[in-house]
């Protein structure tokens, strides 16, 4: 739920106006708070299952490289 209120900042944004949002006080906090919220719902999910969340993205992010190179 919390990820969906995060994507839907920006679900009718143009790239343009997305990229600009760090520029407008209002949408911006309300970015970061969203932001905030995700991650701490993750932090709590991942705490549970005692997953190490440090290590899952390094391990994601070999994964990525190998599935998708760099051109």
């Amino acid at each position: 739920m919390e990820a969906a209120e995060l994507a839907e900042i920006f679900q009718w944004m143009t790239p343009e106006e997305s990229a600009a949002t760090g520029a407008q006080p209002e949408t911006r906090q309300r970015l970061e708070d969203e932001i905030a919220n995700v991650l701490l719902y993750l932090v709590q999910v991942a705490d549970k299952p005692g997953v190490d969340i440090e290590a899952a993205v390094q391990r994601r992010i070999v994964k990525n490289a190998l599935k998708y190179p760099a051109p």
